[in-house]
């Protein structure tokens, strides 16, 4: 059973990770949305903040999600790990800015997927590099099991060609986790991820995107030409195991789909923050004890959107201890990810529009969160994805079965 009581050991993790949107992200918010591609410095200082939370299995993204929960939940049978941490953490730092947290140093997305599928020695040897995730081309975009870039044995190496697109933090990161096939004739069950570093022969950065918001994380295009990485840098087993399918890289999507709804409700927490302080600025007071209908409307719409951020909170926080406690949470993962990301950008938009001509405006941060929210509904899975993955769970489909 889910107890709702924090430990204490992850507060502490998630009050540093507070003091840090404070205090850093805050503070350059806005510097960085405008001057989109220019890296962060003020990042450099906290490497070695993220190395000593990532030794301990707290880090902000989880570099080290889920590995430590069985030995935890051994004596209780009841764990709150490398996942809880990760979730409570990104909540903290994406109320202070969601792109600036996309750059932390050593904490990309890849780093979730190295968490989710590599052996122990490989963990050993990628635990602590900067991976970001290389999954969409441009053929497609959510549905992963489309994937072309291909990856060939040679030897002791693989040999990968192929191009992605919408790399988050592609060009600063010190490795990609590309996803690519190894044999095309078997479908999605040979579609496998590979660690490759950055300074590997045959990949470059073709260009970065400019985009609607989270400016501060830099988003490439990555050409893969006849690159080589050692054979063993194939995450998880090389074997094609048609009977499993999809499964071995897909459940990447379990850890880090919990991770953006965080992502997401961090975000929705400032903008709740933020209105309620301008509407109490302008008159109007939101209670608890009198009935959304007998208050001003505005209060009203508040209370609605302070309950689907509740929501949000709620399943991201179910979906994150099953993974810790080795339950099987992709419905729940899905569940949390399309329910977070449609009430970031919902409660956000809102926000602007009773804000008024204040909200519009870039003197305060709401029309940039409402730009950095939408981003949050779409990578790691469109709500159009999710819904489909929740439909397949409760009505026992295949993906063959419900497109």
């Amino acid at each position: 059973m889910i107890n709702l009581e924090l430990p204490k050991k992850l507060k502490a993790s998630a009050n540093q990770a507070h003091q840090v949107a404070a205090q850093i992200f805050r503070p350059v918010s806005r510097k960085y949305d405008l001057a989109e591609h220019v890296y962060p410095v003020e990042l450099d200082t906290m490497a070695a903040m993220v190395e000593g939370l990532n030794d301990s299995g707290q880090g902000a993204a989880g570099a080290a999600l889920g590995r430590d929960s069985k030995k935890q939940g051994a004596a209780t049978g009841n764990s709150n790990g490398g996942n809880m941490a990760g979730l409570l953490n990104v909540i903290e730092t994406c109320w202070g800015d969601v792109g600036l947290t996309l750059s932390i140093p050593y904490q990309g997305l890849g780093n979730s997927a190295i968490a989710a599928v590599a052996t122990d020695e490989q963990l050993e040897r990628f635990g602590k590099v900067w991976a970001s995730m290389a999954i969409t081309e441009p053929s497609f975009g959510s549905d992963s099991a489309a994937v072309t870039a291909t990856a060939v044995l040679d030897g002791d190496e693989w040999v990968l060609n192929g191009e992605k697109i919408f790399v988050t933090a592609g060009e600063r990161s010190t490795h990609v986790v590309v996803w690519a096939s190894v044999d095309k004739s078997k479908g999605r069950a040979a579609i496998k991820s590979f660690v490759v570093p950055r300074d590997a022969p045959g990949l470059s950065v073709a260009r970065l995107e400019h985009k609607l918001g989270i400016k501060a994380s830099d988003t490439a295009v990555l050409l893969l030409q006849d690159c080589r990485i050692p054979k063993d840098n194939i995450l998880g087993s090389p074997e094609v195991n048609v009977e499993q399918g999809f499964a071995g890289v897909m459940q990447t999507f379990d850890n880090t789909r919990p991770i953006v709804a965080g992502m997401a409700i961090g975000l929705g927490r400032a903008v709740l923050e933020e209105l309620r302080a301008i509407l109490s600025e302008a008159g109007v007071e939101v209670s608890y004890d009198i009935p959304p209908n007998n208050q001003h409307a505005a209060a009203a719409e508040f209370l609605a959107l302070e309950a689907d951020w509740e929501a949000s909170y709620l399943l991201a926080l179910r979906a994150t201890w099953m993974a810790d406690n080795k339950k099987p949470n992709s419905l729940e993962a899905s569940i949390s990810k399309a329910k977070a990301g449609r009430t970031g950008t919902a409660v956000s938009l809102k926000a602007v529009e009773l804000a008024g001509t204040y909200g519009y405006s870039e003197r305060p941060l709401l029309e940039k969160w409402a730009r950095d929210a939408k981003i949050l509904d779409i990578f790691e899975g469109t709500q159009q994805i999710q819904q489909l993955i929740v439909a397949r769970r409760l009505l026992g489909k295949s993906s063959s079965e419900l497109k």
